[in-house]
């Protein structure tokens, strides 16, 4: 039975038009130099279709997010970026954005799918876990907090021929990293026999690499009960960063995502093991997602005021909250689910190219591009 976490709720459209008037009395961060004020709305970006291609920038991606800068570079307007897609620390990510888009951007600004896995810390801190994923994804646990974390590569390695197919593959199972991070992990490998060491969790932290070697491993894991190669077991925690079907990267159509993995990996356990498969996926549209990302958003909005102490620092306090993105199941469905205060913006350059807004998942808004989009909110909120 799917443990997928959803809520059955639904926000209606909003619509607000500000008269010339309310614009003319209204305070912005660019008209008025206080910074004792909270700010009246935040932003939210999807990344993958929104802002980036792959590692290229959307059109004039770059330009608008300057945009919630001032002119020494500081940021003025609180934003997120809120995406399903992860695979490096916080850290890292927030480096690459900064590279990549030329803005500055702190590690706080950065929710990725896999952020809430910091949550489940106290419950798997000294305990044997197994990080799936491109990039960086033992690291990411490590830097959350979990001590005894192995990616599926170096858990693979620990056993002979679980891979039948290992010698006909033409590239390295062991994913390259620098230095400091072999360090790292080296101090956080488990001294006893892996082999003979239970796995009490696995965590799909980010798309998967190699698809049919990670599904056989976690199938042995997961039917075992953490042992593989041994007699079958309670089913180990399982934990899905995101639940993508497809998301937009450089190539021009949509690109399979984790869901897609997750589905694959479903089908299989479920004809080889009596039980169904259980998990848990976090990730947009889940609206505890968006909830989190209010509470960051909060906390950048407090940075912003010169004396946050004389601000009332409590939830809900944003009048409105924008969520840009370009995946209706997504991005929209995610954040109509999650109510007032937030207000959704589709954008036509990732997985959503259609002339109307969509069918089953409408936004608040529809743009052709995330220029378009920042324009529209700075308009609304008259902000020059």
């Amino acid at each position: 039975m799917s443990l997928r976490i959803f809520t059955k709720a639904s926000q209606g459209r909003i619509s607000r038009q500000l008269s010339p008037i309310f614009c003319l009395f209204s305070r912005s961060f660019s008209e008025s130099p206080s910074r004792s004020e909270r700010p009246s709305f935040g932003i939210a970006f999807d990344i993958d279709g929104v802002l980036l291609l792959g590692n290229t920038p959307v059109g004039a991606s770059p330009g608008a997010l300057r945009r919630l800068y001032d002119d020494s570079g500081k940021l003025k307007i609180p934003y997120i970026f809120l995406t399903n897609g992860g695979g490096f620390p916080e850290s890292k990510r927030a480096i690459e954005l900064n590279q990549l888009l030329g803005v500055n951007v702190s590690p706080l600004q950065v929710v990725q799918g896999h952020s809430p896995f910091k949550r489940l810390v106290n419950r798997f801190e000294n305990e044997l876990i197994v990080a799936v994923g491109k990039g960086e994804p033992a690291s990411v646990m490590s830097e959350y907090g979990f001590r005894n974390v192995l990616s599926i590569d170096e858990y693979a390695n620990c056993f002979q021929n679980i891979d039948p197919l290992a010698q006909y593959k033409r590239w390295t199972p062991m994913q390259v990293i620098d230095e400091d991070t072999k360090v790292k992990n080296k101090q956080m490998t488990p001294k006893t026999n892996v082999c003979l060491e239970r796995v009490q969790a696995a965590f799909v932290v980010s798309d998967p690499v190699d698809w049919g070697r990670d599904i056989q491993v976690l199938c042995d894991i997961l039917r075992t009960g953490g042992l593989p190669g041994r007699n079958t077991g309670k089913q180990p925690h399982l934990y899905f960063a995101s639940d993508d079907l497809e998301y937009q990267a450089a190539f021009p159509s949509e690109r399979l995502g984790m869901g897609a993995f997750r589905i694959a990996l479903e089908s299989i356990f479920n004809r080889i093991h009596p039980n169904a498969l259980e998990y848990t996926s976090f990730g947009k549209p889940n609206p505890s997602v968006f909830k989190n990302a209010e509470i960051v958003l909060e906390q950048l909005a407090l940075s912003l005021c010169q004396n946050p102490d004389s601000v009332n620092g409590n939830a809900h306090n944003f009048k409105t909250l924008y969520m840009i993105g370009d995946n209706p199941s997504v991005d929209i469905k995610g954040a109509r689910q999650a109510g007032q205060p937030w207000f959704s913006i589709l954008t036509r350059t990732g997985v959503f190219k259609g002339k109307e807004n969509h069918i089953d998942f409408p936004a608040n808004q529809v743009v052709d591009t995330v220029e378009e989009a920042v324009d529209y909110i700075l308009r609304k909120e008259c902000i020059s």
